[in-house]
């Protein structure tokens, strides 16, 4: 196979170093990079590859190598202690063993256990390469567990100090009884250059560029009546209970999904399918839920049929050019991947998204979220009764 300009010039500039992150835009390669990379390596006798669960089967298959190579969900060390003595087994009776971490994001999170795991299981391996979607993150926390697994002496700092040399933060802490809160908001960062500079050796970042268009569509439907009145019945239910305020609004997850669900299968998205689908062959339709997923797959037969959760993450889809978004998506993150799997290297053709947005505050409410990169479940979390009750 031949390599892209973007993979060679990273594996010249990391493939002398034992330590390296790749932080290359979906759709650029980064996949066959990392296994140039490792390959290039002398003597290798064994390869740990983690990876989002979801994606570990398209990796598998990517890769096409299983020979000293375990594919690993990262999801799996938090869950499965018997995995990770395995693995740690594995790499510890190893000679020259390699640790690669997909979607490095994941690790972000010093108190989970798998970013425990993972560090622990990094100080095994003098080999070790992150690779991550996204061109250095817009949160720089997220940076340190990274570059911890990596060597803890590129940046050489624990923890709080890094928070200290980098964010200017406030603490607050709130006691609710017996129990004690204490959270953490950060307000802007400094010395972003000198960070820059510490790990700017050590990283290759890529965006992706394609001499083609992106076109966006927002089509609108109305929800049938009985399906307006269902909606309407789980929003006044979980406003007008007083556990709103005494989770937090931690219930919101379960409320928005619930609202969403019961109109998931309104007819009137159906018609507009038959009106966008022009090239059933050329088509993904996004679906959040089983039952609109199995919907659209029985009048749809001819176009593919995807789920957020499942097909999301790593799959080339570059002979689709059209994707229609039936459900929506409270995550950026899962919006920005599904849109990655058509538009990058090997698309010849424009790329079409259409959103189908329903007549109820929720639509709208997803819509401007995932157009501001943010975190619906935080803005809920910072919102009252009331000013729920308006925008739903």
């Amino acid at each position: 196979m031949t390599l892209l300009e973007q993979q060679i010039e990273a594996i010249n500039k990391l493939q002398n170093l034992k330590v390296g992150a790749l932080f290359m835009e979906p759709g650029t390669g980064k996949t066959l990079t990392a296994k140039e990379l490792y390959q290039s390596i002398p003597n290798i006798d064994y390869v740990l590859w983690l990876t989002p669960f979801q994606n570990k089967a398209n990796l598998k298959k990517e890769v096409n190598q299983s020979e000293n190579v375990d594919y690993i969900g990262i999801e799996t060390l938090s869950n499965s202690s018997n995995v990770y003595l395995k693995i740690y087994n594995k790499l510890e009776a190893a000679s020259k063993p390699v640790i690669i971490v997909d979607e490095s994001i994941k690790i972000k999170n010093w108190d989970a256990q798998r970013t425990k795991r993972i560090i622990n299981l990094s100080k095994l391996a003098e080999y070790k390469l992150i690779l991550n979607g996204t061109p250095l993150t817009r949160n720089l926390l997220d940076l340190w567990s990274q570059f911890e697994f990596l060597s803890p002496k590129i940046l050489n700092m624990n923890l709080n100090q890094f928070k200290k040399t980098f964010c200017e933060y406030v603490s607050i802490y709130k006691q609710k009884g017996s129990k004690s809160m204490h959270k953490e908001f950060i307000m802007q960062y400094h010395n972003i250059d000198y960070l820059y500079s510490l790990i700017k050796p050590y990283i290759y970042e890529c965006n992706l560029k394609l001499d083609i268009n992106k076109y966006y569509y927002d089509i609108n439907y109305s929800l049938d009546p009985e399906m307006k009145e269902e909606y309407n019945y789980f929003k006044n239910h979980y406003l007008n209970n007083e556990r709103m305020e005494m989770l937090n609004n931690n219930i919101f997850l379960e409320m928005s999904q619930k609202m969403q669900r019961s109109y998931a299968c309104s007819s009137e998205k159906f018609k507009l399918l038959k009106q966008i689908i022009k090239e059933p062959a050329k088509t993904i339709i996004y679906c959040k839920f089983t039952n609109s997923a199995e919907k659209c797959e029985e009048i749809f037969p001819n176009v593919k049929v995807n789920t957020y959760g499942k097909h999301s993450y790593g799959l080339n889809l570059q002979e689709y050019n059209t994707i229609i978004y039936f459900d929506k998506t409270f995550d950026y993150g899962q919006r920005l991947q599904s849109e990655n799997r058509i538009f990058r290297t090997g698309q010849k053709e424009s790329c079409n998204y259409y959103d189908l947005t329903g007549n109820v505050g929720l639509e709208k409410l997803i819509n401007t979220n995932i157009n501001k990169k943010q975190d619906l479940l935080k803005f809920f979390k910072m919102t009252t009764k009331e000013e729920l009750n308006e925008c739903l």
